[in-house]
């Protein structure tokens, strides 16, 4: 069995008081909060993967895009009917640039959204790889 392909997204807007990340509350699979994800579909290119899946999850589309040296893997707790050849997935770090707007979700994977500042989001995301991404962008935010 082998990896799925896949991007994660740390979505973020500049207001006038802060930067603002984008989390979703997660209901397909798994429990929790997460940033936008997901597979880079067949022909499909990592950075094409990040406006379709910000634009699928989100309603969202990208002011600007931008990758990073941080990947990884990690395996399903169980294997999923709609990714049955697969044992886990591998990402890829993205960071993307939005306005901030209502958010309209696919309510297949997600139930809720927030707004939320940098230490709101470290506080509500699951998962250990989700926080180390979120350090990343914000430290590339801040220091430019």
């Amino acid at each position: 069995m082998r990896y799925r392909r896949a991007v994660f997204i740390v979505t973020y807007a500049r207001t006038k008081k802060e930067i603002e990340y984008l989390i979703l509350k997660r209901k397909l699979h798994w429990r929790g909060w997460e940033f936008p994800k997901g597979a880079v579909k067949f022909l499909e290119s990592s950075k094409q993967a990040v406006r379709r899946e910000l634009k699928e999850e989100t309603g969202l589309s990208s002011l600007k895009i931008n990758k990073f040296d941080f990947s990884g893997k990690y395996n399903y707790k169980k294997i999923y009917s709609d990714r049955r050849n697969f044992k886990g997935q591998s990402f890829q770090l993205y960071s993307a640039e939005v306005k901030k707007e209502k958010i309209k979700l696919d309510n297949l994977e997600h139930s809720d959204y927030q707004w939320v500042g940098f230490k709101e989001a470290l506080k509500k995301l699951t998962w250990p790889n989700q926080k180390k991404s979120l350090r990343i962008v914000n430290f590339w935010i801040i220091n430019g």
